[in-house]
């Protein structure tokens, strides 16, 4: 073997050799590995709410038709950490549970709580609502860009995220105009649904009240939601369970191996969900130039809150590993 002696010259009198000691810097391996330890530094209460937040987002973006929580997850920084979590749950276990526990506050208060303004808001001023939760997605847009290449892009990259999104645009409008499906309601059907409502967050993108709208479900759904009617959901809670179970390992395999590609497929998808629900056509009628107004000012109060929450998340991201 050749020695470290045998590979450099000999050190001059001038520039003695330095002598291993307990202070000698670490490889880079290990500095990496240290880094890399969760234990660093403590959560702190700001970072705590601000999960909190992103909860909100994410449970109330789970219930808006058009909308994928999965997709929002990116959007705010949550999902990669959220799929491997999911998919290995023993793997730092109470840490991780600590670190949701904000997330899944702030996505029960988002579903249950904010499920009744936001019905009533969608049905009296739809053209706002949506504008804010786009506006919110395109703040945070950057900031995912930036995350879906943190491990480097390529040309191709950007050719398959603007692919994903021509094709899954033409899709969801095909559904849109298509699917009409009547399915009775019992504890299979919301067992379906529970399954389909967990794959709207492993697969960013894919909205499920779209598919429980197609399904004539959703307002079924939302309303067992509102009185809390165990019949509803305790089966779609056991077919989330499910669902996570069967793809949560899938998922979180595939950003192991193929991250970039992968980011970039779930940017194309989330660029193409947000294009699905823009308001069009008689969803403007009657507005008047107060309800442009407040259209426009909500569109910039969504985009604001995006970038501030991207730029939060970046200053914060050391508390929140």
């Amino acid at each position: 073997m050749v020695t470290e002696n045998e590979m450099t010259p000999n050190p001059s009198p001038a520039e003695p050799a330095t002598p291993a000691t307990s202070e000698t810097p670490a490889p880079q391996s290990a500095r990496a590995t240290e880094r890399a330890t969760p234990t660093e530094r403590p959560d702190t209460v700001f970072g705590w709410v601000l999960r909190a937040v992103k909860g909100m987002f994410i449970g109330t973006g789970a219930i808006l038709p058009g909308v994928s929580g999965g997709a929002l997850a990116a959007v705010f920084g949550i999902y990669e950490r959220m799929i491997g979590f999911l998919a290995n749950p023993k793997k730092d276990f109470v840490k991780n549970t600590l670190w949701f526990i904000p997330v899944v506050i702030g996505a029960l208060f988002g579903m249950f709580v904010l499920a009744f303004p936001l019905d009533y808001f969608l049905l009296h001023n739809k053209v706002q609502v949506v504008f804010f939760f786009i506006g919110a997605i395109a703040g945070t847009f950057p900031a995912l860009l930036g995350e879906a290449g943190k491990r480097g892009r390529k040309t191709w990259h950007w050719a398959l995220m603007l692919a994903v999104a021509a094709a899954m645009l033409v899709f969801l409008i095909w559904a849109r105009n298509n699917l009409d499906v009547n399915l009775p309601l019992n504890f299979g059907t919301w067992v379906l649904a529970g399954g389909i409502f967990a794959l709207g967050m492993i697969v960013p993108g894919l909205s499920p009240s779209n598919f429980l709208l197609y399904f004539n479900m959703y307002q079924p759904m939302t309303d067992g939601i509102k009185r809390v009617d165990l019949s509803i959901l305790v089966p779609v809670g056991i077919g989330a369970v499910l669902c996570v179970i069967a793809f949560a390992k899938l998922m979180s395999l595939l950003l192991e191996r193929a991250y970039a590609p992968v980011f970039h497929f779930i940017l194309g998808v989330v660029i193409a969900s947000t294009a699905i629900i823009l308001p069009w056509g008689t969803d403007y009628d009657g507005m008047g130039v107060p309800g442009y107004l407040t259209t426009g000012l909500l569109f910039a109060a969504g985009v604001t809150l995006g970038l501030w929450m991207g730029w939060l998340e970046k200053r914060y991201q050391k508390d929140d590993e």
